[in-house]
C-alpha cells in the first residue's frame, strides 16, 4: 500500500484527498524551458510568489540546469543564486531544493528549505547525513550518470523494472543512513537517461513503483519527449503535459506533480477529483 502522507520537517504533508502540485522555479540562465527569464532573484522571487497564487503547494527552487548537456554550476555559486530566493519565500509553502550538492543543500535548509530533491538519489556522499540530521523530506530519482554523459547511458532490457529496482535500492540506502522512510518520496527520473520510447512505456508502467510503498512524484513538465508527437516546441507542451498529469491522477500512479503550468495543472487535478468523488470533490481542499 502506497503511503498517503510525507514528512518534512516539522510538518506532515497529506496526499490522500488531492495529489500537490510542485511549482518550478529555476534561477539558472540555461534551463530547458524557461532558462533565463528567472535568473535575477527579484524576478525569481516574483515568479514564485505567483506560482502560489496560482495554487503552487510546494517550490522546487534550483540554481543548477540538469537538462542533457547543462554545464556543471560551482556549489557557492549554486547557493548565491538560491539563499536568497529561499530567505524570501520561507513563510509562504513548503520549499523544496533541488541539488545534487550536500553544501547547497546544507545551506538551503538553513535558509529555511524543507524538502531535497536530489536528482542523483544521495550520491554526494554527505547528502544522506545532512537530511538525516535536519528531517528533511527527500525526493530520491531514477538518473544515470550526469545531466554531461545520461544521453550516452540509456541501455535498458527492462526499463520499468530497472528504475523500480535502481530504487528500491536507493531507499534501503537512505533506511540504512538512518533516514526515516515517511521522509521519502520517489522519481522515476522522465526524460533522465532515457531515449523518448523509455518515457513512454515508464508513464504507462508507473504503477509497478506501487511495490516500494512510497508516494511518487512525478515531474514531466514540457518535456522533450513530448514534443516528438507533432513536433511541437516547448511553449506547445502545455496539453500533452496536462494529459500525462490526468492520467496518473485517474490511476492513482503518482501523489506529486513538479511542474511550470501550477495554474493550468492544479485546476486539471480538481477536475479529475471531482469526477472521482462526485459531489465530495467540491469540498476537497
Amino acid at each position: 500500500m502506497i503511503a498517503d502522507t510525507w514528512t518534512i520537517r516539522d510538518k506532515v504533508l497529506h496526499l490522500g484527498a488531492r495529489p500537490l502540485v510542485m511549482g518550478i522555479v529555476n534561477v539558472t540562465p540555461d534551463s530547458f524551458s524557461d532558462g533565463g527569464r528567472f535568473f535575477d532573484p527579484t524576478q525569481a522571487i516574483t515568479h514564485a510568489r505567483r506560482l502560489v497564487a496560482e495554487g503552487a503547494d510546494i517550490l522546487d527552487i534550483g540554481g543548477e540546469s540538469t537538462r542533457p548537456g547543462a554545464e556543471p554550476v560551482d556549489a557557492n555559486e549554486e547557493i548565491r543564486r538560491v539563499v536568497p530566493v529561499i530567505e524570501a519565500l520561507r513563510s509562504s509553502v513548503p520549499l523544496s531544493i533541488d541539488t545534487m550538492k550536500a553544501s547547497v543543500a546544507r545551506a538551503a535548509l538553513k535558509a529555511g528549505a524543507q524538502i531535497v530533491n536530489d536528482v542523483t538519489s544521495l550520491r554526494d556522499a554527505e547528502m544522506a547525513n545532512i537530511v538525516r540530521d535536519s528531517g528533511a523530506g527527500l525526493v530520491l530519482m531514477h538518473m544515470r550518470g550526469t545531466p554531461q554523459t545520461m544521453a550516452d547511458e540509456t541501455a535498458y532490457e527492462d526499463v520499468a523494472s530497472e528504475v523500480a529496482s535502481f530504487l528500491e535500492e536507493r531507499l534501503r540506502m537512505a533506511r540504512n543512513k538512518g533516514i526515516d522512510e515517511s521522509r521519502i518520496v520517489i522519481d522515476p527520473g522522465i526524460g533522465f537517461a532515457k531515449r523518448s520510447w523509455h518515457n513512454w512505456t515508464m508513464l504507462a508502467r508507473l504503477g509497478e513503483l506501487a511495490r516500494l510503498g512510497r508516494p511518487v512524484l512525478l515531474g514531466v513538465s514540457r518535456k522533450g519527449f513530448l514534443g516528438k508527437i507533432g513536433e511541437r516546441p516547448v511553449e506547445q507542451r502545455l496539453p500533452a503535459s496536462l494529459a500525462c498529469v490526468c492520467d496518473a491522477v485517474s490511476r492513482g500512479t503518482a501523489r506529486i506533480f513538479r511542474v511550470h503550468d501550477v495554474e493550468a495543472t492544479r485546476y486539471a487535478i480538481e477536475v479529475i477529483v471531482h469526477i472521482q468523488h462526485g459531489e465530495r470533490g467540491i469540498s476537497t481542499p
